[in-house]
């Protein structure tokens, strides 16, 4: 019993010694990127934490809405690669690839656009149209709210077409609600790129865990609407989703529960392996079998689908549909129930403070 007792104040020691290590790296590596800018640049990228614009945020293109913060195309090599550091820091090794492809693949947008006007697929028209979104690799906005330390709370996020990352911290633990990522196209289909899908496996997983499910499941998964034209949830809309839907997890087998968690993994373990797996563990402690999955469109790839993962402490929407509605455009978010920019964390912070 003793050693029992001994292992598990252990592992606790361990696992609370791991969280401050790796939110000491990420209050460091925040710090050093601020120290590589300029007045001029930090007046543009710091703000105070109580400012309200760190709670609005959007997935569209700079050119219809302006984000706060510096441009990351405007800095210098030093500050690059400092912000690389942060980025590092936040997000593990899939979620760092999954943000500097979706920055990659403005450019690619640009340039398919640029040739389908060169073929005349589209007219001059709708090509200005398209530029004057202004997406690409460099217009992606960084903002850093209060100052990164230990004792104190503080946030960064990182955003523009198809990407919003939102950090809030209380100084020794870390929130990452909301996390929106897109991708547009989901799947390249020309030219240089022919192949490339950045949100493969938030495509592949849902496909493979709708596929498995028997007809009588499927009967309770599959929603008889249209699939929605974004996410449900998106910063534009209004509308929020209280209710369970589809079928809960605890009416699947074994391997279908394995799936779904495979699943719900590929979004969680964006994040750097402490905040991922304190996010997961959390999910399974409140239990898989209060989860619910439902489905909304075709089982087949390249047609506009939809699914959404609901338990009682995460959300996640996933919505495919393009302008085309060739289900060729990906909208993806995770969000931890009340904790938006870190709502929960920071009442906690407040109740256990001096403030």
């Amino acid at each position: 019993m003793k050693r029992t007792l001994n292992f598990l104040l252990g592992s606790l020691f361990l696992a609370s010694t791991s969280v401050a290590q790796s939110t000491s790296i990420l209050i460091e590596s925040a710090n050093r990127f601020l120290s590589t800018l300029s007045a001029d640049e930090l007046q543009k990228t710091n703000y105070a934490f109580t400012d309200s614009l760190r709670y609005k945020w959007t997935n569209l293109p700079v050119g219809l809405v302006p984000r706060p913060g510096i441009q990351y195309g405007s800095l210098s090599d030093k500050s690059r690669m400092a912000f690389h550091r942060v980025l590092s820091a936040m997000l593990s090794s899939q979620g760092y690839l999954k943000t500097t492809s979706i920055m990659q693949l403005d450019d690619i947008l640009n340039t398919l656009y640029q040739q389908a006007f060169d073929k005349g697929e589209i007219d001059q028209k709708m090509l200005k149209m398209m530029q004057d979104l202004k997406w690409a690799h460099g217009n992606y906005y960084i903002s850093v709210w209060g100052k990164p330390q230990t004792n104190e709370a503080w946030g960064l996020n990182f955003g523009g077409h198809h990407m919003a990352l939102s950090l809030t911290s209380d100084g020794k633990n870390v929130s990452m609600s909301p996390y929106f990522v897109g991708t547009d196209p989901s799947e390249v289909k020309s030219a240089k790129y022919a192949g490339l899908r950045v949100l493969s496996k938030e495509e592949d997983y849902g496909f493979m865990l709708i596929n498995a499910l028997t007809d009588a499941q499927k009967a309770m998964a599959i929603l008889k609407q249209e699939v929605p034209k974004d996410i449900i949830t998106s910063p534009q809309g209004s509308q929020r989703i209280s209710s369970y839907y589809g079928i809960a997890a605890g009416k699947f087998t074994t391997d279908q529960q394995d799936m779904l968690k495979l699943l719900i993994q590929e979004y969680t373990h964006n994040f750097e392996h402490q905040k991922a797996h304190q996010l997961f563990e959390k999910i399974l402690k409140s239990g898989i079998d209060k989860v619910y999955f439902a489905w909304v469109g075709s089982l087949d790839n390249n047609k506009p689908h939809y699914y959404i993962i609901n338990g009682p402490d995460f959300l996640i929407e996933y919505d495919n549909v393009g302008f085309q509605n060739d289900g060729n455009h990906i909208h993806a978010i995770l969000r931890e129930k009340g904790n938006d920019f870190g709502a929960d964390l920071l009442k906690q912070h407040y109740l256990e403070s001096k403030h």
